[in-house]
């Protein structure tokens, strides 16, 4: 992880960040082009390209590169912030997990993280450095072909699909070393509430509501564990500090790469990467090799040559039997991993006995339950009662859960609320 302090240093490129928005069939494409220094970032350009899916692609990306064009960044490829409708996000928790560790603790979980069971998918994550929480971004592949097929025909270089939160995240860090831990934004588009935020307890909240924006704040609030009284919620706007700023957000991933999440979804196979800065590492690597084959050039040593030769032969004889001493501890490994395996499917049966005695105890009469489903990691509930909001607190106070959320809006009926509560399972607290 590249310290708070020295990466805005490495702030310095130009990108482009597109936004696909807008109903399904009519999308519409915001685009906004950047050149980022580490003294600040700066808009080059912006337009919209209205009902685009309506619209040939060779046309609206003639139009696409002629702004490319004449800004200089013919050579600059995309990021694109995928619709919100089309990507589930997750969060996961790995307390003591290494980095080294975590696609295998990821892919154990994956199949449950998501609804998709007879859909081929794509997915992606990355830790939120300094924390034990890993941000899921999964979406079905035959959507992701849809939009990077438009972009093929269209000629428009992509790098990355994306996702709104993951950007916001990033961008607020790339210039401030340490953003303020409690934040709440709001924009209102079609009608809906959209909503980000970031608390110490919610590491990342996203999420939009059919509701009033009053009640789309008091339940963020809810999810953030923060006091509706105390927070001033910002538009994305004001948190971002440049309009518009979903693409502009978007366009400062396409500029640092290296400094933002590395949530991609679009397959490697597809990504384009024609930077010119990418030609650096390869000049510099190769003014590296013209001197260092100088330097062997002008080295009179033929027993160096001699020596390096009988290490070689050396190095030939012991080869073997380190790579029969690797195997060794692979398969020693293996074995641990799946006696450890063993032991926890043995105790996980009492376990979910607890988390069911538990429950019962957190959620008494007259709150009734319709539904209680557990996973390894978490237990969903759901039923009605008088009122939802303060469930998500009751849920929390047991030393067996944490994290907990609503999966969907609470929803008034004649005798109460309906509700729907995803919570994370907790060995103790």
């Amino acid at each position: 992880m590249i310290p708070a302090s020295i990466k805005k240093f490495l702030a310095f490129g130009s990108g482009v960040g597109i936004e696909i928005t807008g109903p399904r069939g009519a999308e519409t494409l915001r685009i906004c082009a950047v050149r980022v220094r580490p003294t600040g970032s700066r808009v080059l350009g912006s337009f919209s390209i209205e009902n685009a899916a309506q619209q040939p692609a060779a046309e609206w990306g003639q139009v696409y590169s002629a702004f490319a064009k004449k800004l200089g960044l013919s050579h600059t490829v995309a990021t694109v912030l995928v619709p919100r409708e089309d990507v589930i996000l997750r969060q996961v928790a790995v307390p003591g997990v290494s980095d080294k560790d975590l696609p295998a603790a990821i892919g154990f979980q994956m199949d449950g993280l998501h609804p998709y069971a007879d859909e081929d998918v794509v997915s992606s994550w990355a830790r939120l450095p300094g924390t034990s929480t890993v941000l899921v971004a999964i979406a079905r592949r035959a959507v992701l072909e849809r939009y990077s097929g438009w972009f093929a025909e269209a000629g428009v270089q992509v790098a990355s699909f994306t996702c709104a939160p993951a950007v916001i995240y990033s961008a607020r860090r790339l210039f401030a070393s340490e953003p303020p831990p409690s934040v709440l934004a709001l924009e209102e588009v079609n009608g809906r509430a959209e909503l980000y935020g970031e608390s110490p307890s919610r590491p990342i909240f996203s999420a939009a509501f059919d509701a009033s924006a009053e009640r789309a704040i008091a339940l963020a609030c809810a999810e953030l564990r923060l006091d509706p009284a105390a927070v001033e919620v910002r538009s994305f706007h004001g948190l971002l500090g440049h309009e518009p700023a979903l693409p502009f957000a978007a366009a400062l991933a396409a500029a640092c790469r290296h400094l933002f999440l590395p949530l991609n979804l679009l397959p490697v196979e597809l990504r384009a990467s024609n930077s010119r800065a990418l030609w650096i590492p390869t000049s510099v690597a190769g003014g590296l090799a013209l001197l260092a084959a100088g330097a062997l050039a002008a080295y009179p040593s033929f027993e160096d040559r001699r020596y390096l030769r009988s290490l070689n032969v050396e190095i030939a004889k012991i080869t073997p039997q380190a790579m029969v001493a690797a195997k060794l501890d692979k398969d020693i490994e293996t074995t641990r991993q799946r006696t450890v395996l063993l032991d926890a499917v043995k105790r996980r049966t009492k376990a979910d006995i607890d988390i069911l005695g538990e429950m019962t105890k957190v959620l008494p009469p007259p709150i009734w339950l319709n539904t209680l489903e557990i996973s390894r990691a978490q237990v969903t509930v759901a039923g009605e009662t008088d009122q939802a909001a303060p469930l998500l607190k009751q849920i929390d106070a047991s030393p067996f859960f944490e994290a907990s959320e609503f999966s969907m809006q609470p929803m008034r009926t004649a005798t109460g609320e309906m509700f729907r509560i995803r919570t994370n399972r907790e060995a103790g607290k």
